[in-house]
């Protein structure tokens, strides 16, 4: 049997069955960031992405600067996701020794430039030799315990939102997108948030996602979901990921103070989109004449 056989779902869950955890893992694999047990009132957030040449970006369309501002990037929408707050980073790298120093200058001011932006330290890491790019970044990070999110606290009559614009990432948002960090701390210290995660792999996947992790169904519709005009399609725009938004529930009472207040009208915009429902329902979209149809999961997988 090959790993492309089982593929990128499968191989994670053939490797969380032989995950063992000590007392102080809160959440290991299966979220957006482990949550480690740490002080009184917060637990520890720890997450980790790779970033690989001719997979996550291709040269010379990325520019070193862009590159490094991505590979930061996505493990800082990692912990958004968890409504948390990044600390520290560690950054190792893989590259052609034959390369400029100017281009390695590049990466490194692409991640500097967003660790300012949201106070966050690189702190070390270590530097290989490889034909192609390759970044690995670990960021560590801190929620309050009440404020954490995780994806398997949807339930039944919550309703569905989403920040920002859907699709066309691939035409440059996917490399110089904000992650959802304030989003994320405004949501979460305003609001009660049933669950969350950031749209990585597309929107159809992970909120599929959601609902495994929370047992549950959904229903969202196609003239409610803000596609970007950089979407080919409204499949391709619910598909194809790397829009690094955030998907997030929460009950309807909460949604009707969220949809009343200012908070509703953060700088990525947030649009409702569906409801969650009870886990026999299935998973289905109305569309845009107003028929039902369950929903075939696509998204990116790596294999």
């Amino acid at each position: 049997m090959k790993i492309r056989d089982i593929g990128e779902i499968g191989l994670i869950k053939r490797i969380s069955r032989k995950a063992k955890y000590g007392k102080s893992v809160v959440k290991g694999i299966g979220d957006d960031t482990a949550v480690l047990k740490w002080t009184k009132d917060k637990y520890l957030l720890y997450t980790c992405d790779m970033l690989v040449e001719d997979v996550h970006f291709k040269l010379p369309q990325a520019t070193p600067y862009r590159i490094g501002h991505k590979a930061l990037a996505r493990n800082l929408s990692d912990i958004a996701a968890m409504g948390g707050k990044p600390k520290y980073a560690l950054v190792s790298i893989a590259l052609d020794p034959g390369k400029n120093v100017s281009f390695a200058d590049g990466i490194y001011k692409g991640m500097s430039g967003l660790a300012k932006k949201f106070n966050l330290d690189i702190v070390g890491g270590d530097i290989s030799r490889s034909k192609k790019l390759v970044i690995d970044v670990s960021v560590i990070g801190e929620v309050e315990k009440n404020r954490l999110t995780l994806r398997s606290g949807a339930r039944p009559g919550d309703v569905i939102f989403i920040t920002g614009l859907i699709g066309g990432s691939l035409k440059g948002k996917h490399l110089d997108f904000t992650p959802r960090l304030a989003e994320a701390r405004r949501l979460v210290e305003n609001f009660r948030i049933s669950s969350m995660i950031d749209v990585s792999d597309g929107l159809l996947l992970d909120l599929r996602r959601v609902l495994d992790a929370s047992s549950a169904g959904a229903r969202i519709y196609e003239n409610l979901i803000p596609l970007s005009a950089q979407a080919r399609s409204f499949e391709s725009g619910v598909s194809e990921g790397e829009d690094f938004e955030l998907l997030f529930t929460m009950d309807k009472k909460e949604a009707g103070k969220f949809l009343r207040t200012e908070f509703a009208k953060m700088e990525s915009g947030a649009t409702l989109i569906g409801e969650v429902m009870n886990k026999s329902y299935g998973y289905k979209l109305i569309d845009k004449n107003g028929k039902q149809r369950k929903i075939s999961t696509k998204g990116y997988l790596h294999f």
